[in-house]
C-alpha cells in the first residue's frame, strides 16, 4: 500500500463535497417532511400539533434502528466496489435486506399493537397532554408505525446507491417524497377531513412513491441486487436450502456488525437530546419551548455535518477496498470542510438568533430565551462538526465501535454537567454541551492520529463451498 500514489488533498476535498451536498439536501428533506406536517395540522389546534411533534421524534429514534442495515450496506458495498468484488457487493446487499426483514416486523406490527402505550409514554405517561392529544397520537401511530416498513426499505435502497458512490439519486427520491407530502397534506388533512391521520397517510404515500422510484433506479443503473429469490428454487432442487440460509444469516451478521455501531451512535445522540429536555424543564416552561424550537433550527446545521460524515465514510471505505489507505488525508479534508460549515453556522446563529426564533413563531420570553441559546451554541457547533466529520473516517474503516463508546461517554458527561450548571440557565446548558463535545473531540483526535501507524487488515478471499467467492477479514 505504501507504493501507491497518494491523491492530492484537493482531490479528496472535491470528492467529499460532491458526495456530501446531495446527502445534505436528502437529510434536510427528511426534517422538512415533519415541518410540513406540523404547518398543516397547526390549523387543527395544539393537541394536533403535539401529536405530530412527538410522533416525529419517535420516527427520528426509529431511524437510528434501521441505520444498522442502511449504513452497514453503504460501507460494505463501497469496500466491495473499491475492490471490484461483485460477490462481496451482492453479499452486502443481501445482508441489508435480511436485516430489514428481521427488524421491520418488530417495529411495524409491534408498534401498531403497542401504539396506545407508546403514545402515553411519549406524552409523559398521559400527563404530558390532554386526552384528545393521546387519541390523536395513537391514531397517527396506527398508520405511521406500519408505514415504517416503507421508510426502512427506502433506507436500505439508499444505502445500496450510496455505497456505489451515487448520493444524488437518494436526494432526488427524498425531494420527490416531500413534494408529494406537500401536495397531499392539505388534501387529506383538510380536504377529506382526516386530520392527523391524513398527515400520516400523506407521509406514507410520499415515501412509497419514492421507494418505487428507488427500485426503478437500481434496475436502470445496474446496481448490485440480492439474488436470493431467484437462486432459492435452484438451491432447493439441489438440496442446499439449509446452506443457503446459513450464508444469508452470515451476510446479515456481517452487515449488522458493520452498521450496529453507527446505529448506536445515532440513537445515543438522539436520546441525549431528548433526555436534555428533562434537565431544561427544571429551568422553566419557557426554556423548554425555546430549547425545542432552537434544536429544530440547529438541525439545519447538524444535517450538514452528517452529510460530510457520510461522504467521508463512503470515500474511505471505497479507497480501502481498492487497497489505498488514505484515512489521515481524508480526515484532514473532512475536518476542513465540516469545520468551515460549523464556523458559518455559528456566525449565522449568533447574528440571526432573534429572527430565527420569530421565524418559528416564538414570541416574548420564549423568543428571548431561544435567541440567547442559539447565540451560545457556537463553540459546541464547531466542536460537533469536527467530531462528526472524523466519525465518517472511523465508519468507513471499521472503527465505529470506538466511536459509539465515545458518544455514550460524552452523552453521560453532557447530562451530568447540564444538571450541575442549571443555575446558569440555558447558557449553562450550552457550556455543558461544549465541554462534553470538547472531551469527545479530544479522544477521537488522539485515536485518529494513531491511524497511520496501523494499516487496515487485508481481506482474505475464500469460497463458500459452491465456488462463490466470499470475503473475510476487517479494516
Amino acid at each position: 500500500m505504501t507504493g501507491m500514489a497518494t491523491a492530492p488533498p484537493v482531490d479528496h476535498r472535491r470528492r467529499l463535497v460532491s458526495l456530501a451536498y446531495p446527502v445534505y439536501f436528502e437529510l434536510l428533506a427528511g426534517v422538512t417532511a415533519g415541518i410540513i406536517n406540523m404547518v398543516w395540522v397547526a390549523r387543527l389546534g395544539g393537541d394536533a400539533v403535539a401529536a405530530v411533534a412527538v410522533a416525529t421524534n419517535v420516527e427520528n429514534v426509529l431511524l437510528g434502528v434501521i441505520l444498522m442495515a442502511g449504513s452497514g450496506t453503504t460501507v460494505l458495498v463501497a469496500r466491495a466496489r473499491g475492490a471490484g468484488d461483485r460477490a462481496a457487493a451482492r453479499s452486502a446487499v443481501r445482508g441489508g435486506w435480511a436485516l430489514w426483514a428481521l427488524i421491520t416486523p418488530v417495529v411495524a406490527f409491534g408498534g401498531y399493537a403497542c401504539r396506545e402505550p407508546l403514545a402515553r409514554l411519549v406524552l409523559g405517561g398521559g400527563g404530558g397532554g390532554s386526552g384528545e392529544a393521546l387519541a390523536l397520537t395513537t391514531g397517527y401511530f396506527a398508520i405511521a408505525l406500519p408505514g415504517m416498513a416503507v421508510y426502512f426499505a427506502t433506507n436500505v435502497v439508499d444505502g445500496n446507491l450510496k455505497g456505489a458512490g451515487d448520493t444524488r439519486t437518494p436526494m432526488r427520491l427524498a425531494l420527490l417524497a416531500n413534494g408529494l407530502i406537500l401536495v397531499l397534506d392539505p388534501l387529506l388533512i383538510l380536504g377529506f377531513g382526516l386530520g392527523v391521520r391524513g398527515a400520516a397517510i400523506a407521509t406514507v404515500l410520499g415515501r412509497t412513491a419514492a421507494l418505487i422510484c428507488g427500485f426503478v433506479a437500481l434496475c436502470r443503473q445496474g446496481r448490485e441486487r440480492p439474488r436470493v429469490a431467484r437462486d432459492w428454487p435452484r438451491a432447493a432442487r439441489a438440496g442446499q436450502v439449509t446452506r443457503r440460509a446459513k450464508l444469508l444469516a452470515a451476510d446479515a451478521r456481517r452487515t449488522a456488525a458493520t452498521g450496529l455501531p453507527m446505529s448506536a451512535d445515532f440513537v445515543l445522540r438522539m436520546t441525549g437530546t431528548l433526555a436534555l429536555v428533562a434537565v431544561v424543564a427544571r429551568i422553566g416552561v419557557e426554556e423548554v419551548a425555546a430549547y425545542g424550537i432552537a434544536t429544530k433550527a440547529m438541525y439545519l446545521a447538524t444535517m450538514a455535518f452528517y452529510s460530510v460524515r457520510q461522504a467521508a465514510a463512503i470515500h474511505t471505505a471505497h479507497l480501502l477496498g481498492s487497497g489505498r489507505d488514505e484515512r489521515r488525508a481524508i480526515g484532514r479534508q473532512a475536518l476542513l470542510v465540516a469545520g468551515t460549515l460549523g464556523l458559518v453556522a455559528a456566525l449565522l446563529l449568533l447574528a440571526a438568533g432573534p429572527w430565527i426564533m420569530r421565524g418559528f413563531g416564538a414570541e416574548g420570553e420564549v423568543a428571548g430565551a431561544g435567541a440567547l441559546y442559539l447565540r451560545c451554541l457556537g463553540p459546541y457547533l464547531m466542536l460537533l462538526a469536527c467530531f462528526i466529520a472524523l466519525g465518517g473516517v472511523f465508519e468507513g474503516s471499521g472503527g465505529s465501535p470506538l466511536l459509539a463508546r465515545i458518544t455514550a461517554g460524552g452523552v453521560t458527561v453532557q447530562l451530568a454537567l447540564a444538571y450541575a450548571l442549571l443555575d446558569f440557565g440555558l447558557p449553562g446548558v450550552c457550556l455543558a454541551m461544549a465541554a462534553s463535545m470538547a472531551l469527545q473531540c479530544g479522544v477521537v483526535a488522539w485515536l485518529h492520529r494513531r491511524t497511520g501507524r496501523v494499516a487496515p487488515v487485508r481481506r482474505k478471499r475464500r469460497t463458500d463451498g459452491a465456488g462463490v467467492s466470499r470475503t473475510g477479514g476487517s479494516w
